[in-house]
């Protein structure tokens, strides 16, 4: 049999400070809570326990404080954010059917002592200690094993393996304390003695009894000795502080910590109340709904599954719009709570949607507006897709199934229906729950004028794609393939020897071991050869540089064409999906292949560029904005020094480096004019002086300097930077221009790192998200000025700031005026939006 004693306040603590910050709506704060119970359900898959047991703190005073009034007295308090979780992970883990165990006066190390020592009294009983602090390492024996949680991983420790780790027998941990003490209980320790020492003495005398039979007789230098007569007192009054007490009176009948049955009905309204959806299936919960007495209406439903064009078309006669969800399979259609399941006749049923133009509210919508559009019909009438709708509302939520959202948003019915159909079932009820709350939160325009005709034109995107020149892509991966072969032979000719170079290890004992490079960081897995050490080290040795480009090299090749390559179509072109829900600011990304990481600083890799190709008698035409994020910050701060640099067409870089730097305009060099650029945009994304001083290469003392000047010469902008934070911390939110809204629970935690974080999303949301809704708002220009007029051109590629249109070589001229024209008024600011464009026959060349 075997038991599981867990150190709760440990691991919640833990879980804490290893789990990005979490709140619901409400603000109450979860990531503790959704640590502990994956750390939790992932010791028990692992060792399949009987019984468990876990134990927490009651308060901070124990019978340690009797002994020594100081014992932890430098602890500062829990977290406001931590404890507010505490009663929450209580009441949950006695919900599942879990004993706690607490008892005033004592630690919960002591109740895991006790119950791993009566589980070594027991011949059929072994017990495993959970925790995250290695005082309980003490406790481990032939019958007990300390699962000590670390960062990254849990380690099982044997009597073998503590002695491996850290030089002495468990027992012997006690007597480590008793000289070296523990700063974070306060435990005093003998002054002057550290962990090195304190090993050395009881490896070569077993325990503290034995160094005090005759200090002077042991085998020390003359200060140790002086130390350790000095701290005597102090080294017993430590052991005894850091032995854990294994007599306290709880309940010792192990059978009683068996986990009981959960109450299902009130631990699934708890994790509803916190928002914690994603372990409705882990813990076999039930929606809220599902099966609630107090609901307010139970709804019914009459399924026909094989549904055909004529069922659909009769339906049509008493509704004006469809709710429907869509895969490759079926269609499932809601009307007015009657399911039509199409399966056999599915093309049809989507041509009739197509020729008819019905109003379609669905969920996931650009899948079923490319179906439609595959059956000859260029306009579809989206008027909800519920995901668009989630996303807008908690663009931070990792997805958005309907499951989650109807837990959330139906909590008080009860849907009488099969498992199978119940998605379709809540569409109608969650689109309207959502309109509701879009509008209550000010983003209902936010969500028609952007995110709801954005999604046809991404839809039409990724069908017409991008041609790509194949035959050069093969041909650069060739030439790639001979750089790489000649760059790994340098390198193995610099080693002295072959290896391989892809290998942290190797590579690690090649740069540091054998050639003597300093070593920046180690692990217990060897050396680190990241790209911050790597390129500390760029004037060490010759071998450095050579790898940097490898890397380089080897990941244009596996991502850039052997990555290309896989995802080109018959028709020679890519059609990457592009991602309107994954960001938190509002841009758009892409995968297969990601257009947005297309490399472009360096020659080799912007060369990539020129594969992305104009099909015949084509031109790509692109046009860029220029500055909009600083264009964009100059009007929400309405900084009047900015506000006039641009409006007189100034070089806003150059006019920052002459007012940060007091340097004449005459005498600018590009340097300066590079430091003003990362201080400009710096400022957007919060940057600090320690930031600043490592992109421009000064000390932080003048990066700061450089910060001051530019917020007295930019006075606006200094002001929109405190007054922003203060909005926030009183909100707890920020807002785009446009109403897209960003919750930032964290604005006024008490973590200074977890603040400052907050703060700097504070600080560039607005910006960034208010750039992101612009282009959006361009791409629905420019998508509708082309179907408008007719033109045989296609917007095909959105990258940031930059949208690529291929259109007739001929109508060039035309396009570029109508891009320039409609993306540069796709916003009214304080002051004009300006844009870039130019044409050619490969992006590389577009680009200008």
């Amino acid at each position: 049999m075997k038991l599981l004693a867990v150190d709760g306040n440990s691991i919640l603590n833990r879980a804490f400070y290893g789990v990005r910050p979490l709140t619901t709506k409400e603000g109450i704060h979860t990531n503790a809570i959704f640590g502990f119970l994956n750390i939790l359900m992932k010791l028990e898959r692992e060792l399949e326990p009987n019984a468990v047991a876990i134990a927490f703190d009651v308060s901070r005073k124990t019978f340690r404080n009797e002994q020594y009034a100081e014992y932890k007295a430098n602890r500062k308090g829990m977290p406001e954010e931590l404890a507010q979780q505490l009663p929450y992970i209580k009441e949950i883990l006695s919900l599942m059917g879990y004993v706690l165990v607490m008892k005033e006066g004592y630690e919960g190390d002591d109740i895991l002592g006790t119950l791993a020592l009566e589980c070594t009294k027991q011949v059929d009983w072994q017990c495993v200690v959970a925790t995250g602090d290695r005082d309980c390492l003490q406790l481990v024996n032939d019958d007990v094993c300390v699962s000590l949680a670390k960062t990254k991983e849990n380690i099982l420790y044997t009597p073998n393996l503590v002695e491996q780790d850290f030089g002495v027998t468990p027992t012997q941990i006690i007597e480590l304390k008793a000289l070296m003490g523990d700063s974070s209980d306060n435990i005093p320790g003998v002054r002057g003695i550290g962990e090195k020492t304190a090993v050395t003495l009881i490896q070569k005398n077993k325990n503290i009894d034995k160094i005090y039979e005759d200090v002077q007789a042991i085998e020390a230098t003359p200060r140790v000795k002086k130390l350790l007569e000095d701290g005597k007192e102090n080294a017993f009054l430590s052991r005894q502080l850091a032995t854990i007490c294994c007599e306290v009176p709880i309940d010792l009948d192990l059978s009683h910590y068996h986990k009981q049955d959960a109450d299902i009905e009130q631990l699934s309204a708890l994790m509803t109340k916190l928002e914690m959806f994603s372990f409705f299936e882990k813990l076999n919960l039930t929606n809220t709904f599902s099966n609630n007495e107090q609901a307010t209406e139970t709804i019914s439903f009459t399924i026909k599954e094989h549904a055909s064009l004529e069922d659909v078309k009769k339906a049509m006669q008493v509704t004006d719009k469809l709710f429907i969800i869509y895969n490759e399979e079926q269609l499932l259609i809601n009307i007015h709570n009657t399911i039509l399941v199409i399966a056999e006749e599915l093309e049809q049923v989507l041509s009739f949607l197509g020729q008819n133009n019905i109003p379609i509210q669905t969920f996931m919508a650009k899948p079923l507006i490319k179906a439609i559009k595959c059956q000859g019909f260029d306009d579809v009438n989206l008027s909800f897709d519920l995901e668009l709708a989630a996303y807008l509302l908690s663009p931070s939520s990792k997805g958005y199934d309907l499951k989650t959202l109807a837990n959330r948003h139906l909590g008080m019915m009860k849907f009488d229906i099969e498992e199978q159909y119940l998605d379709i079932a809540y569409l109608p009820y969650l689109c309207k729950a959502l309109e509701q709350e879009l509008k209550a939160e000010n983003m209902w325009k936010l969500y028609l004028d952007i995110e709801l005709p954005l999604c046809e034109v991404l839809a039409d995107m990724e069908i017409e794609g991008f041609a790509i020149d194949v035959n050069g892509v093969e041909k650069f991966g060739k030439r790639l393939e001979n750089d790489i072969a000649f760059i790994t032979n340098q390198i193995y000719s610099l080693a002295g020897e072959k290896f391989n170079i892809n290998s942290t290890k190797e590579l690690g004992n090649i740069l540091f071991e054998k050639l003597g490079l300093p070593a920046k960081k180690k692990t217990k897995t060897g050396y680190s050869t990241n790209v911050e050490v790597l390129e500390s080290l760029m004037d060490k040795h010759e071998i450095i540089p050579a790898i940097m480009e490898y890397r380089k090299m080897t990941k244009l090749q596996s991502t850039y064409v052997v990555g290309l390559l896989k995802v080109v179509g018959e028709d020679k072109r890519v059609h990457s999906t592009f991602n309107q829900t994954e960001t938190r600011t509002g841009r758009i990304s892409s995968t297969e292949p990601n257009v947005q990481n297309i490399p472009v600083r360096t020659p080799l890799g912007s060369e990539i560029r020129k594969f992305f190709v104009a099909r015949d008698g084509f031109t790509l035409v692109d046009a860029d904005y220029s500055q909009i994020e600083l264009r964009i910050l100059a009007h929400i701060a309405n900084d009047q020094n900015m506000i006039n640099a641009f409006l007189h067409g100034d070089d806003i870089h150059a006019m920052t480096a002459s007012q940060v730097f007091h340097c004449p305009m005459e005498e600018m060099t590009s340097e300066l004019r590079s430091r003003a650029k990362a201080i400009n945009f710096g400022i957007v994304y919060g940057i600090g002086a320690y930031s600043l001083s490592q992109d421009i290469n000064v000390s932080v003392a003048e990066a700061k300097a450089y910060i001051n000047a530019y917020l007295e010469t930019y006075s606006g902008v200094a002001n929109y930077m405190k007054n922003i934070i203060e909005q926030a911390q009183k909100d707890g939110f920020v807002t785009t221009l446009y109403g897209r809204k960003r919750d930032l629970a964290d604005i006024n935690a008490t973590n200074k790192m977890v603040k400052a974080f907050a703060e700097r999303v504070a600080l560039n949301t607005p910006i960034q998200g208010t750039a992101a809704d612009i282009i959006k708002l361009a791409m629905i220009k420019v998508h509708a000025r082309i179907k408008k007029e007719g033109l045989d051109a296609r917007l095909i590629l959105q990258v940031h700031d930059e949208l690529i249109v291929e259109a007739p070589t001929i109508q060039a001229p035309m396009i570029k005026a109508m891009l320039k024209e409609e993306m540069e008024s796709a916003a009214k600011l304080h002051i004009p939006l300006l844009v870039d464009a130019h044409n050619g026959e490969n992006w590389y060349v577009a680009k200008g």
